[in-house]
């Protein structure tokens, strides 16, 4: 009986020593973390652009539109109303 379990534990320890170069080697968590927001970005915009023919086109817009209505804004503060001045005299 002595003589089976020596050869079954034998047969086992080439295993075990390839196995150990087969293990992967976690990265970083700080690594790991930046990974996963990047590949979260990703599929942000393979998702908001799926159907669309020209996504820089449509990026274009969006950020024209956007300072279109900062400068909206920023006049309206500064002038005080809509756009229209009267003029007393």
């Amino acid at each position: 009986m002595s003589m089976l379990l020596k050869r079954g534990m034998g047969m086992c320890l080439p295993c075990l020593g390839g196995a150990a170069d087969d293990v992967v080697v976690t990265p970083d968590p700080d690594i790991r973390r930046r990974q996963l927001a990047e590949a979260a970005e990703k599929r942000q915009k393979e998702t908001t652009y799926r159907g669309v023919k020209n996504p820089e086109a449509v990026e274009r817009k969006k950020k024209k539109q956007e300072e279109i209505e900062k400068q909206e804004m920023t006049s309206s503060v500064s002038g005080g109303g809509g756009g229209l001045r009267w003029q007393v005299g």
